[in-house]
């Protein structure tokens, strides 16, 4: 990698690290994995780094989406058991914080595909489209993992029955 790639790709990190971090700690609930995941997909991304044109991000996005995929299905034949718990950050204080913290666990238990879905949707404001290409499948079937997500969050937080999705 010649200098310019290389001081490319530091400023692309330093740029864009948080939001991808957020959007990892989004996928995976834990703190720990959100850094793994965003290291992976970096180290990949870093390999083709010269070959990409224009901007990288969503090259790194869909990165990140399809590593999360395939850890939650390796870790799903292991048997392993995933925590919802978010990380400890103190105590939340006023309703707002505290709905926060209710939606994140329960992502934490939906399954991967719906939680990707909704981050990508809802976080990360990608239309039906756009997720439904970084993910490789239809836009129908984006709308029904939506619908499907939203209506578990519901049934198991009726505190959210008032709120519409964008």
């Amino acid at each position: 990698m010649d200098g310019g790639a290389a001081r490319e790709f530091t400023e692309f990190v330093s740029a864009r690290g948080r939001a991808l971090l957020r959007t990892a700690h989004a996928l995976t609930g834990s703190q720990h994995a959100a850094e793994d995941l965003v290291q992976t997909a970096l180290a990949k991304a870093l390999l083709r780094w010269s070959r990409l044109h224009g901007d990288a991000e969503p090259y790194v996005r869909r990165i990140m989406y399809n590593e999360y995929v395939s850890w939650w299905r390796w870790r799903k034949r292991r048997a392993e058991v995933l925590t919802a718990d978010p990380p400890e950050r103190g105590t939340p204080t006023g309703e707002d914080t505290a709905l926060r913290v209710a939606v994140r666990a329960a992502l934490g238990t939906l399954p991967p595909r719906q939680r990707a879905v909704l981050v990508l949707r809802y976080l990360e404001d990608l239309s039906e489209r756009e997720v439904a290409d970084l993910l490789g499948v239809s836009p129908g079937t984006v709308a029904s993992q939506a619908s499907r997500a939203l209506a578990t969050l519901r049934g198991r937080m009726p505190e959210l029955d008032g709120v519409e999705a964008r």
